[in-house]
């Protein structure tokens, strides 16, 4: 990987992609540390330390400490996430993005185009409830109208601010450029996590002790980046077999290839969806001060998972089983909307391929159906032991929450990998170019 990144620094282009993707990330930090206008960003800090503190640390992360601080980018890039996965869903029930989106370039540009629409939609709904919902609790230095008008063109402009910067890295930068920025976000939330880590396992005790814990801290975090990256790399690959044809004298065809499906197909996907279900009871109760000693808050207690594996409130628990349902329920359901086998089949049988052993059309379809359900099936367990491990080390341990364990550690090894795919890609692009 070294030598790969080595030889990539010598390639002009890539060294400008580079570049402008790194100025561009100097940008978005920049950004991230300018308040919103008449705002207490005290307040926030008061609500992450409370009981609901916990349910905010998802959005926190992937906003890179921008919502914690309120500042101009405190939405970040979740308005684009939940948009893109809004139009891929109603892609299913509206026939008109299903033609869309199989209309090549030209389709996903018009789709691109909503999405962006969509996005500011969401922006502008999700600026509106949090001006008016924890502006009114002490968020707002005055509860005026001016006020929350002022807070919300911020955030909503700062929410497409960076989804035009996340476009325009995909365009001049390296990497997708969604996924880039929920990269730096995240990883600029890691000192935290260190702090966290040195204070809970390492701090008043002797030197000799200190190195031990260090060594083993590091040998698991070893372990939990190599599992990441295994799940993120593994993949089935399906035999496929062309038929061979005679066209005048000349032979075509005949050729061997596979179908790759990824044993994680759904990626991440699944953990943002169900840790964003999770998370919202608890933020709404938060806008309407939910008393926490009722029923309510027993179910806001369950919800939070700050409380799950803690063996004083093992009742709580229940919480971290419906997240796990969740996580395995979005797996399959993102799954069937971005691979579609009878489509694939369709196209297998225009082209003259076949799988060896399984006959074309609809026996085909079956069979890649129930590899595809069998993948899904391993790659959502996989997920839930990767997020739900360090639920179980912080509730046992009765520690702060860490987002270096979970989930955030899966999105930064599934973008790390994605960029030097890409990189790769564009080396090997290179050396055609030269050829011809």
């Amino acid at each position: 990987m070294l030598k790969m990144l080595q030889k990539a620094l010598r390639v002009q282009d890539i060294r400008k992609r580079l570049l402008f993707t790194f100025l561009m990330l100097l940008v978005i930090r920049f950004g991230s540390q300018l308040p919103v206008p008449g705002t207490d960003p005290s307040y926030l800090k008061k609500v992450f330390s409370g009981e609901t503190g916990d349910a905010f640390n998802f959005l926190s992360a992937l906003t890179g400490g921008s919502f914690e601080s309120f500042s101009i980018l405190a939405l970040s890039i979740t308005p684009y996430i939940t948009a893109s996965i809004i139009i891929q869903l109603m892609t299913i029930a509206i026939p008109a993005l299903e033609d869309m989106q199989k209309d090549g370039q030209e389709g996903r540009k018009k789709m691109q185009r909503i999405t962006r629409f969509v996005t500011v939609g969401l922006a502008l709904i999700q600026s509106v409830a949090m001006s008016i919902g924890f502006g009114r609790q002490g968020l707002l230095t005055n509860y005026t109208w001016y006020n929350v008008v002022i807070t919300v063109v911020c955030l909503t402009c700062g929410s497409a601010f960076l989804m035009w910067i996340g476009e325009r890295i995909t365009d001049k930068g390296i990497g997708n450029g969604i996924s880039i920025v929920l990269l730096v976000n995240i990883i600029s939330r890691l000192p935290d996590d260190v702090v966290t880590i040195y204070d809970t396992f390492l701090s008043g005790r002797t030197v000799a002790v200190q190195v031990v814990v260090a060594v083993v801290i590091i040998a698991i975090l070893a372990l939990i980046v190599a599992y990441n990256v295994i799940l993120n790399d593994a993949e089935r690959r399906i035999p496929v077999q062309y038929a061979q044809k005679v066209v005048g004298r000349r032979s075509m065809g005949g050729r061997s290839t596979y179908i790759p499906i990824k044993v994680c197909t759904a990626n991440v996907i699944p953990v943002i969806f169900a840790s964003s279900i999770m998370s919202m009871p608890v933020m709404i109760a938060q806008f309407f001060n939910v008393d926490y000693n009722t029923f309510g808050g027993w179910i806001l207690h369950m919800l939070s998972s700050s409380y799950w594996f803690r063996p004083s409130m093992m009742s709580y628990s229940i919480g971290a089983v419906i997240y796990i349902l969740l996580v395995v329920m979005f797996a399959y359901f993102y799954t069937n909307i971005t691979f579609n086998p009878l489509e694939v089949a369709d196209n297998m049988k225009k082209s003259g391929g076949f799988i060896p052993g399984i006959r074309p059309g609809k026996p085909t379809s079956d069979y890649l159906t129930n590899v595809l359900n069998y993948l899904v099936f391993i790659g959502a367990v996989g997920l839930v032991i990767a997020c739900v491990f360090p639920m179980v080390v912080t509730g046992v341990g009765n520690i702060s929450s860490l987002s270096l364990l979970g989930t955030s550690l899966i999105i930064i090894v599934g973008v790390i990998l994605e960029t030097l795919q890409q990189i790769n890609g564009r080396m090997i692009d290179r050396q055609y170019d030269s050829i011809f």
